[in-house]
């Protein structure tokens, strides 16, 4: 019998799939399913061969949105699975979900939302808010895209940056969390698989930066997680519009308590490096959601 096909979809710059996403396709051979590497933007790819289409590093949509949401949309008309689903997708494509979990009651960290113009200052809202320190990005973004650092001496200069990005799709604001950045501490990602708990890890930045990404010296290291702790994200990571296939919640921990700042479900590395049994689950949880109706 032939082996299932499944597009794993990727951006031309991680064509093969990153280094440690590669895992996942022996891992799914293993099963009884093939996995195959494809860029979603490419017009040769016959998308109606796969039987399911798992969206992966596609680290290139928040510069083409529209076009992103397009080609998803293509797929769900022509009745393609798309994991995550595609419902799914446009909740997470906007990082406005963050003002929604907070209305529901989880734990958000504190989150100020601007667009158009006629928008106040920056150097406003950081008053406004009590913050001296804060985080400024674009409501579309991936990997600390148009991402920086300002605060209250500062704001005066970044205002038309800032304004900027309200104009075009959306800005926020966020205090400058020193968990992050304190020695020994770090920005926690969680792992899941069909909404179970796969691993931890706690991703560093070098000294003098904020961001925790690879791409600005950042370092991602594995970390065991209590299960209170857990089970406090367990609850993040169920809050999605439906049932998703992987999910990456990211956030800090103040006294033991956990303080979400993205729930990824769009695209997200899962850091299978980071535990050498997380391809075999992740591969086990692709067999289970295509078996499911």
């Amino acid at each position: 019998m032939p082996a299932t096909r499944i597009g794993l979809a990727t951006s031309r710059k991680y064509a093969d799939l990153p280094p440690d996403e590669r895992a996942l396709i022996p891992a799914l051979a293993a099963r009884g399913v093939e996995g195959i590497p494809v860029v979603w933007d490419d017009p040769s790819v016959a998308w109606d061969s796969f039987a399911a289409v798992i969206v992966r590093s596609c680290w290139d949509y928040h510069q083409r949105l529209e076009e992103f949401l397009g080609w998803i949309s293509a797929l769900e008309q022509r009745g393609t699975p798309v994991h995550n689903p595609p419902a799914v997708l446009r909740w997470n494509a906007k990082k406005t979900y963050l003002r929604e979990l907070a209305a529901r009651g989880y734990r958000v960290a504190p989150t100020r939302f601007a667009s158009g113009p006629g928008i106040p200052s920056l150097s406003e809202t950081l008053q406004a808010a009590g913050w001296t320190k804060a985080v400024v990005k674009p409501v579309v973004s991936a990997s600390s895209y148009r991402t920086w650092m300002t605060t209250t001496a500062q704001a005066g200069d970044d205002d038309e940056r800032y304004r900027e990005l309200a104009r075009h799709g959306g800005a926020l604001v966020q205090p400058f969390i020193d968990e992050i950045v304190r020695e020994g501490g770090g920005e926690w990602s969680f792992c899941f698989f069909d909404g179970r708990f796969s691993h931890a890890a706690i991703k560093q930045p070098v000294a003098g930066e904020f961001r925790v990404q690879v791409e600005f010296g950042g370092r991602i290291l594995p970390r065991p997680a209590a299960a209170a702790l857990i089970e406090q994200v367990a609850r993040i990571a169920a809050a999605t519009p439906a049932r998703c296939l992987y999910a990456r919640v990211d956030g800090y921990v103040v006294d033991s308590t956990f303080h979400l700042m993205e729930l990824e479900v769009l695209e997200p590395s899962m850091l299978l490096g980071c535990d050498p049994a997380a391809p075999d689950r992740f591969a086990a949880a692709i067999v289970g959601i295509l078996g499911s109706p």
